[in-house]
């Protein structure tokens, strides 16, 4: 191995060549060589360095001596203005026979100059110098009087000095006197004198060792320079230039990090490397993975063949000589091998091949849509393989349905995607049924056959030709001379038929290799196109089983005025339900859930819990009672349907096997308090549009998903000011791959805050913002404007514990429903109330009252502090009572019991008009008052 100068590393040193008129001046040691112009820079480097630094030092020294100097004149007037009986002494008749021992006994043990106590106006009491005693002190002392300590560097009568000043307060903190101590400016400076000597000395040692390593620097630089000039170095560089490009071998220099450090020019020609490519990393050279592993590995390679854009270059590396012990790096160097061109292009094509069967290994499926997985099998193969390339499809798979017919029996198909190198091509577009009525046509000779068919010249395709004259002289025209068909087969069944076409812009012709490759192709498309079709069908079906579980028509009431959006995921459906229940009292109930998963399953599980919401809320239960309940259900039913074989086997079959992991929000509105209650089940909390348009998010106590187990759940009363929004939804509306749940809200917010939009106008507007191209998740949106019952249309009455007062109530009640119009059920609900009110006062507590609503019925309430439920039956014909409940149940539309903290209503709904008379015999009312339950 040689060295950087051509002679082998290890050898004796050669003559030097002479270079010039004076051959010592190559080993010169004067101011001209590269080491003496080094040494001399280096030495007024650190002579500036040196200096520089003894300056800050010395500057450095005198600003810590002063601050020093601050610090300790502040300690002993800090220390001496709160020494104990200083006041006293301040106020006694001659203070200065009093303090002066103890300041000057103070001074000499905390080492300052003097210390001073003055008057609140500067008059010393005491001083070091007996005569300034009785004389006001200059300067500005006025921080002090006003009760702050400070330091200054004073300059003034009687001499400089560095000056603290702290006040003097008796015990009830009144300012009575001042304390000044100080050190004087020369002792102060004394200090910094004193540290000259060492600063000097430091700069001279600092000097003569900077100096010295230059010298050694130098040295070692005049060594390997040979005592060279800049002028005559660079001349011997040109020479090395000028034989390293002139070489027709191209030649590179690695270092032991693997970057490039010298590049010939045969080898920028041989690899194409870029200008600047000196310095840059081996990986980022732009060569040929191969050659970028060899350069990366280190080893020793001898005429090995790489390839580099169109030529094939013969390859050697050798490390270099590695030095002190360590590796400097490897050589390399290139012949273009000419001779090997007509391998190389069919190595070249067998390798775009595999390149092209890996790409559409992972562009073919990436969705699961039928179409767009046809649309993907045409873009890859154009124009790598083919000029256009058309895809055609069953219907039946297009719907995502199986297909039935067996092969050979296809006839018409409709072309489901195409592409071109052009957009003016003569194929029939997207869309078109595409018929195979010739037998011997390709396409139908390979739907017959069930492999793929070559047809390298169209111009003697009689079949093709046949099958449709004017069409394929038209494509003739236009330069189609060559076609491969390919049935498209997954699981034995025919899906499709993708045709590759070649025009002018490719004058070869499709030969036997291209047909392998093409069936080969069509055999990876049509698993993927199964695959969509299936889930399509799967899609489907869970799309119509959820839209049939979920409501479509909300029910009538007045609480609120509601609008709901529901889209499916894109993905997959999932299990996110909203739901609008009107419940006893005019209330409404808002829910919205959301089930963990996609699928049949998460529709089926959202249609159960839908159902058993319903139930409970029949019930009249408090939110976090209902919900409560619903975690006692879907554990139950987890356990009673989840066995240790039942679960093996939905396992195996990639099914769920529970209903763990559902969240639900319940709310309860009454339109008549504006209250409203609500509960989570690890849902998020709804937003909250008050009437100024200011957009809040309730933070509600969140508890675990339903089935996770057992806590409580927490529910939370807010009143609601009149004409305010509730807007309940599932975080697939928030969230996505793209964007985060906090940035959700934010939007969210901003959108809801547009003043004057109606529900169904704020529905539309939140999903034109916030609705993602393709949601990966489902997305249920309920909008609620809440409604108050005005005054005029609810009648409260209180009722002693008296039999007589139900007359009374009648009475009230007859008046309240003639001012409401309603004479015509007046007497249905004189019996009602009738019946409610005396069960009320024979067997419920105080305090009883009643409350009519006119809402879309007439609402009969009676509540009281019992928390006995009465219920139907049949009377005996023997018992004095027990038919009150049985004549409200047949003249009231719907009639039932909730309980509240403090006791229970019961109610009764009737219509606001007359109806058919029950087929009963026509009651005493005052008799009523006899009847039990």
């Amino acid at each position: 191995m040689t060295g950087r100068f051509g002679r082998p590393r290890g050898s004796p040193p050669r003559q030097p060549t002479r270079l010039g008129p004076e051959p010592h001046a190559r080993f010169s040691l004067g101011a001209h060589s590269l080491a003496g112009q080094v040494f001399a820079l280096q030495a007024v480097i650190v002579l500036v360095l040196i200096t520089a630094a003894a300056l800050a030092l010395f500057f450095q020294a005198r600003h810590d001596s002063e601050r020093n100097a601050r610090d300790r004149t502040l300690a002993a007037a800090e220390a001496f203005a709160h020494a104990p009986g200083l006041p006293a002494a301040l106020l006694s008749a001659d203070p200065t026979a009093t303090l002066q021992p103890l300041a000057d006994a103070a001074r000499r043990a905390s080492g300052v100059d003097f210390i001073a106590v003055m008057t609140r106006d500067g008059v010393r009491y005491t001083d070091s110098r007996p005569d300034l005693i009785g004389q006001r002190a200059t300067g500005d002392l006025s921080r002090a009087a006003a009760g702050h300590a400070f330091t200054e560097v004073f300059r003034g009568q009687p001499s400089d000095a560095v000056r603290a000043v702290a006040p003097v307060r008796d015990a009830d903190g009144n300012i009575v006197g001042l304390v000044g101590t100080g050190i004087e400016i020369t002792n102060v400076s004394e200090v910094v004198t004193g540290q000259l000597p060492l600063l000097i000395g430091a700069a001279a040692g600092a000097l003569l060792l900077g100096t010295g390593g230059a010298a050694l620097v130098s040295g070692r630089l005049r060594r390997q320079t040979r005592g060279l000039g800049a002028a005559e170095m660079a001349r011997m560089n040109e020479h090395h230039e000028a034989v390293l490009h002139a070489v027709r071998e191209g030649v590179m220099i690695i270092s032991a990090d693997h970057r490039l450090l010298l590049a010939n020019d045969e080898a920028r020609r041989l690899l194409d490397l870029p200008a600047d490519a000196e310095g840059r990393h081996v990986a980022d050279l732009g060569l040929d993975a191969r050659t970028t592993s060899l350069l990366m590995s280190g080893r020793v390679a001898t005429d090995e063949v790489h390839l580099a854009g169109d030529r094939l270059l013969a390859v050697n590396v050798r490390p270099t000589e590695p030095y002190r012990g360590r590796p400097t790096g490897s050589v390399m160097t290139l012949r273009d091998s000419t001779e090997l061109a007509a391998l190389s292009g069919r190595v070249e094509v067998a390798r775009e091949r595999l390149q092209l069967l890996y790409d559409a290994g992972v562009r073919i499926g990436t969705t699961l849509d039928v179409v767009r997985t046809a649309e993907e099998l045409s873009e890859v193969a154009v124009p790598r393989f083919a000029d256009f390339v058309t895809v055609e499809l069953l219907e039946e798979v297009l719907h995502g349905e199986e297909p039935e017919l067996a092969a050979g029996l296809y006839t018409e198909m409709r072309r489901a995607a195409m592409s071109g190198i052009r957009t003016d091509q003569p194929l029939q577009p997207v869309g078109d049924v595409i018929r195979f009525e010739v037998p011997t046509a390709p396409m139908a000779t390979a739907l017959d056959e069930g492999r793929a068919v070559l047809a390298p010249d169209l111009h003697a395709a009689q079949g093709w030709r046949a099958q449709d004259e004017e069409g394929t002289r038209q494509a003739l025209g236009y330069g189609l001379h060559s076609l491969i068909s390919v049935p498209l087969q997954a699981r034995g069944v025919v899906l499709g038929m993708a045709n590759f076409w070649r025009a002018a812009d490719t004058p070869e012709a499709f030969d036997e290799e291209d047909l392998s490759f093409a069936e080969e192709l069509g055999a990876r498309a049509a698993v993927s196109i199964d695959n969509a079709r299936r889930y399509t069908r799967e899609h489907a079906t869970a799309v119509t089983l959820q839209r049939s579980l979920l409501p479509r028509v909300l029910p009538d009431q007045s609480a609120v005025d509601v609008a709901f959006r529901y889209l499916p995921a894109k993905a997959g459906v999932g299990g996110d339900w909203f739901d609008v229940i009107p419940l006893a009292g005019a209330r409404v109930a808002l829910i919205v859930g959301d089930v963990v998963g996609h699928g049949v399953h998460a529709a089926a599980t959202m249609g159960r819990l839908r159902t058993a919401v319903h139930n409970f809320s029949t019930l009249d239960m408090a939110p976090d009672e209902l919900l409560g309940h619903l975690d006692e259900l879907i554990d139950r039913i987890d356990q009673n349907e989840s066995g240790a074989g039942r679960d093996a086997q939905d396992a195996a079959a990639g099914e769920p096997t529970g209903l763990t992991g559902a969240t639900c929000l319940y709310a309860v509105y009454d339109p008549v308090s504006g209250h409203c209650t609500m509960a989570s089940a690890g849902h998020p909390g709804p937003a909250l549009v008050g009437p100024d348009g200011r957009v809040e998010f309730l933070e509600l106590p969140v508890g675990l998903p339903l089935g996770v187990g057992g806590m409580p759940f927490e529910a939370v009363e807010l009143w609601l000011p009149e004409a305010s929004r509730l807007v309940l939804f599932t975080d697939g509306l928030l969230e996505d791959r793209d964007r985060d749940f906090d940035t959700g809200l934010a939007l969210l917010a901003e959108t809801l805050g547009r003043p004057g939009r109606s529900p169904e106008q704020a529905c539309t507007d939140v999903l034109a913002a916030l609705l993602f191209p393709s949601p990966s998740d489902d997305i249920a949106l309920l909008i609620a404007d809440t409604r108050r019952l005005e005054a005029d249309r609810i009648a409260e009455w209180e009722v002693p514990s008296d039999p007589a007062a139900v007359s009374r109530i009648r009475g009230a009640s007859s008046a309240q429903l003639a001012s409401w119009g309603l004479e015509d059920i007046a007497f249905t609900a004189e019996l009602i109330l009738s019946e409610l009110v005396t069960n009320a006062i024979r067997y419920g507590s105080a305090p009883i009252r009643v409350r009519m609503l006119r809402d879309r019925s007439l609402i009969c309430e009676v509540s009281d502090a019992s928390s006995t439920s009465p219920h139907l039956r049949y009377a005996a014909t023997t018992d004095e009572g027990g038919r009150g409940l049985f004549l409200v149940a047949q003249y009231a539309d719907r009639w039932g019991t909730r309980y509240t903290e403090r006791g229970k209503v019961i109610w009764a709904e009737l219509p606001l008009t007359a109806g058919p008379e029950p087929t009963l015999p026509e009651p005493d009312l005052d008799a009523l008052e006899d009847l039990a339950w």
